[in-house]
């Protein structure tokens, strides 16, 4: 048997060689795309001892899908287009997906209070917060995760009502999974579900993204890869309040790819529902080069590397940082760099997209590794299609 690292060399090489799509670029640009995918593919898992990695890109509509590695150390599983991966915060994209669609269907209005439509709320704080607030992290300096004490319904309400921003709403961007994680209890309210069920039924499907999930059936669970940890322990996801709306996704390259087609008008998908995922790119907020739509981040285009590296640092995770507001807000841009990472204990995400060029990109690790590597491959990679 050759050695582990020759192993692994020879997984990359297979799956480069069959994961490719349907659709053939010039027999040169292919060849260059295949090379540098290779190549930064290799460096940026033997950096950071990934074991599996699936990048999904699509040009003008045409796919092309590269795996590598293994599912899981245990099993030898390879990754595939349809392996199951935690994306973390790539959840809170599809979230307020399905707070726009509730829009579009008269269900809510981004401009209203949640307390407007969780009466138990009603004369707290968040009486001047609107739904906007919620998806553009600046509803006034909620913490980024819950308090531990938080374990149930009753007492997330509990903590939503004696809430003390320390903020003007409006005034400063404080990344945070209370507060997506209230929109999304807001949306499921609005719709008569839970926030699981409404996503599944009421999203998913309509976008074509069959083999996503909140909940993985048992049916899906032979495809749902392992995580590890940075000490290479096994690790998933430990169910929790607001985990769902927040960071609670499984997805698959291939699906969010679709997702991704969808953002670029390049999916088949209802007209309401158009509508819904063109409004998520509205621009609310100014910071720095960053524009801060519904969740989306964008980037005046084209982007230097070292600003979409600064704006997905962890500095702008764990700081609260003053906005300038759009007034009016800003409708989708076309020459923009839209991104969003996502992350786990044992898994890493990175999605982005170039409206003006139609080109998109997926990257699913099961090892969270820096989102500063992450946004460098991705932009190693679109780079190469330009």
């Amino acid at each position: 048997m050759p050695p582990a690292g020759k192993r692994h060399v020879q997984s990359l090489l297979l799956a480069l060689a069959t994961s490719l799509g349907s659709h053939a670029m010039a027999t040169g640009d292919q060849g260059r795309m295949d090379a540098t995918v290779q190549q930064a593919a290799e460096e940026v898992m033997r950096q950071y001892g990934i074991p599996g990695l699936a990048i999904a890109v699509t040009v003008k509509g045409e796919r092309y899908f590269y795996n590598y590695g293994v599912a899981s150390r245990a099993t030898h599983q390879a990754i595939t287009r349809d392996t199951l991966f935690e994306v973390g915060s790539v959840s809170k994209t599809l979230n307020v997906t399905l707070a726009t669609y509730a829009e579009a269907h008269g269900k809510l209005s981004l401009t209203r209070s949640p307390s407007d439509y969780l009466p138990e709320l009603k004369g707290s704080k968040l009486d001047q917060v609107t739904l906007v607030n919620l998806a553009t992290h600046t509803a006034g300096g909620f913490p980024l995760q819950l308090p531990d004490e938080v374990r149930n319904d009753q007492q997330l309400m509990d903590y939503y009502r004696s809430w003390q921003p320390r903020f003007a709403p409006g005034t400063h961007r404080t990344y945070a999974n209370p507060s997506i994680g209230l929109l999304g209890a807001v949306t499921a309210r609005r719709l008569g579900l839970s926030y699981a069920k409404a996503m599944e039924t009421e999203l998913l499907p309509k976008l074509g993204m069959g083999n996503t999930f909140i909940e993985v059936p048992a049916s899906a669970m032979p495809r749902y890869a392992q995580g590890y940890s940075k000490d290479d322990a096994p690790v998933r996801l430990n169910p929790a309040v607001l985990a769902d709306e927040a960071y609670g996704v499984k997805s698959s390259s291939q699906d969010l790819l679709r997702f991704v087609e969808a953002n670029l008008g390049l999916a088949e998908v209802d007209a309401n529902l158009q509508r819904a995922i063109d409004a998520t790119r509205t621009g609310y907020y100014k910071l720095g080069a960053m524009t801060q739509d519904l969740i989306w981040e964008q980037y005046p285009y084209p982007a230097a590397l070292d600003t979409l590296q600064a704006g997905n640092s962890s500095r702008m995770a764990l700081e609260s940082m003053a906005v300038t507001a759009l007034n009016p807000p800003t409708p989708p841009q076309e020459a923009v760099w839209v991104n969003k990472t996502g992350s786990t204990n044992g898994f890493g995400a990175y999605v982005a997209f170039v409206p003006v060029k139609k080109l998109g990109i997926v990257l699913l690790a099961n090892k969270n590794y820096p989102n500063e590597e992450r946004v460098k491959l991705a932009y190693r990679i679109l780079g190469q299609l330009e």
